[in-house]
Formats: structure tokens, sequence, C-alpha cells
């Protein structure tokens, strides 16, 4: 297990911070285009990541990919999820057809769909998903551990290589996209455990559960968080006893992106879990992270501010699989195209104030 933990130790340590004189490069050339400085707003501010990201004041963002990590969840036996957990490999399978919300919304944006089997509860084959499943599904977590400190440590090393994988063959704009019924469950834990809050404030609706399970389901985070007495001093073991498979590749693809200078779309409550739990690992990937959109479930909002991220959109989405991360590429290259294509003050014969 050491050797494990030390192997999470290197990729952090291997994580530089912002290039700050591309930043500066790039700021420079936003200010003398023909505009009021600012006045884009968060585009602005995304063009200047990208250029501290990748160390170029305007860098090439075309290659763009949205890893989906899919595993399942024992605490589906508590009755926590609207749907079955049978949903998950049937989800799995038609995302690698090309069916799903991220499919469609990925194609629109130019983006490559990876589906990573890390820990689902069934048998799959098919050509295009990239097979690393550690187990089948966690245990309950209201009834103990979900995982062991080992399994959550290589689901980490799972996403890992997968971005290490495609940032060697020129993926430079990572998203984080998630399957795995119930999984609002153990990332409204991981909040309460690193963040602070109650289970009122940090466990929501999910896929659309009524007043009645919402309540049953506060009961049952409350459970594993006596059960488990997890130790927010060590993000590790948060994320190994209440935490998700797929969350804990989605720390991996977090701390590969930042450690391969990639900017990494953060999607919305499950991947804001898993973000929080990498900055807490590796305070320095946190500047590589860009917040795509501000979900409806409840607590996304204090997960964000807790990890200390704004979000680009607010589109009222609460689906997951990485839908609101790739609908803000649209915006990364907005503000690519605007670095590239704007007339400067000087190139257009504009006065400048």
């Amino acid at each position: 297990m050491t050797n494990m933990a030390n192997e999470i130790r290197d990729i952090a340590e291997r994580i530089l911070p912002l290039d700050e004189e591309a930043m500066r490069a790039a700021q420079a050339r936003l200010d003398s285009l023909t505009k009021p400085p600012g006045s884009l707003g968060k585009l602005e501010a995304a063009a200047a990541q990208a250029a501290g990201v990748t160390g170029e004041a305007m860098p090439d963002l075309s290659r763009k990919a949205v890893i989906v990590m899919a595993g399942d969840h024992g605490v589906c036996e508590e009755g926590v999820s609207a749907f079955p957990a049978e949903v998950t490999p049937q989800m799995v399978l038609n995302f690698l057809s090309g069916g799903a919300a991220v499919n469609v919304l990925a194609r629109h944006a130019g983006a490559d769909v990876v589906c990573v089997d890390v820990g689902v509860n069934a048998d799959l084959s098919h050509p295009r998903l990239i097979s690393r499943k550690i187990r089948r599904g966690t245990a309950n977590m209201a009834r103990g551990p979900a995982m062991s400190r080992e399994e959550a440590i290589a689901a980490i090393r799972v996403g890992y290589d997968v971005v290490v994988e495609l940032a060697e063959a020129g993926t430079r704009v990572f998203a984080t996209g998630e399957m795995g019924i119930g999984n609002t469950t153990p990332s409204a834990a991981i909040l309460i455990a690193l963040g602070g809050l109650t289970p009122e404030q940090a466990v929501g609706r999910g896929t659309g559960i009524d007043d009645e399970r919402l309540l049953h389901k506060q009961r049952v985070v409350e459970r594993a968080l006596a059960v488990n007495s997890a130790d927010p001093a060590d993000p590790l073991d948060v994320l190994a006893k209440l935490g998700g498979l797929e969350i804990a590749g989605l720390v991996g693809v977090i701390l590969g992106a930042a450690a391969h200078r990639s900017l990494v779309v953060v999607d919305g409550f499950i991947s804001s879990a898993a973000a929080l739990v990498a900055a807490r690992l590796a305070p320095a990937c946190t500047p590589y992270m860009l917040a795509s959109h501000l979900s409806l479930e409840q607590g996304h909002r204090s997960m964000l501010e807790t990890i200390g991220l704004s979000p680009m959109i607010h589109m009222d989405m609460r689906l997951g699989e990485g839908t609101g991360a790739v609908l803000a590429f649209h915006f990364l290259d907005a503000a690519a195209n605007i670095m590239r294509e704007m007339a400067t003050f000087e190139s257009a014969g504009v006065s400048q104030g």
C-alpha cells in the first residue's frame, strides 16, 4: 500500500504551477484587441487560463475528449436512486453505440467520447470500451467501506493512465464524465466529509427521487458517515470509504491532465466530488480545472465554492455523463477564436481608450 500511495504523491509532484509568462502574453494579446479591457468576461479568463496551463499564449485546443468513467455502487441496495442498478451497464453500451446525450453533444463539439469500465457490476465487451475493472462495483458504504484504499488508488491510476495515452496522442483538453446509478449518494458523502456540510445541505434528488426517498437518502448518508468515520485530513481515506470507483477514476483524470499540462473541464456534481478529492490530494491541480456549469443538484454550488471554482454557464442541467463539460467546449473554442481572429486596435486602425 505504501508504494501505491507514494505513486499518487509522485504524480502530484509532477504538477507544475501555471506558466505566468504565457499568461502575461495572452493577457497582452487580449488587451490589444478591439474591445474594452475585460469586456468578454469569462471568455478572456478561459483564454488566459489555457495559456497558463499549456505554456502557450495561443494554444491549439482543437483536440478534446470527454472521459466517461463507469462504475456501480453497493449503496444502491438501500434504495437511494429512482433507477435500478442495471441501468449502469445498459447506459455504457449506449455510450459505446453513440446514442447518449454526451455522444450527441460531443459530436457537435468535435470531441471524442472515451468510455472506461473501472467498476461496472457486469461483464461488458465492446471494441471501443476501455476495460480496466478494479472490482464489480463498490460495497455498500452504509454498512462499511465502499472499497479498500488500494482499490481507490488503483482506480485513480486507471484514470491517470487513460489521460497519459490520450495526451501523448495529442489531446489537449479533457472533460470529466461518469456513469453509475446511485453516484450522487457517495458524492454527497464526500462533500460532507471534506466540505463540512450537513446531509440536508449536501444530499439532493439525483435522478429525481420524491421527498420521502430524499429523507431516506439523507439518513443513508448519515449512516455511511457514522459507520466509516472517514478522516477529513486524509482524502484517500474519504474516497475509499465513501466514494466510487468511477469517482476515483476521475480523480486520476484530473491529476493526469494537470501533470501533462492539459486543461480539464469539470462537469457536474459527481465530477466535482472527484475534483474536490483531487484538489485535496494535489492543490496544484486546481488551476488546471475549469468548472463548466452549475448543476441543479443540491450541494453543487457549495462543492464548487469549496474547491474554489466558478462555473461558466448556468443551464439547469443535472444529467451527468459529462454533458455540461462538453457544452463548455464551445466556449473554449470561442475563446481560442477570439485570440486568433479578432483584430487589434493597431491592425484595425481603431483609436484605443
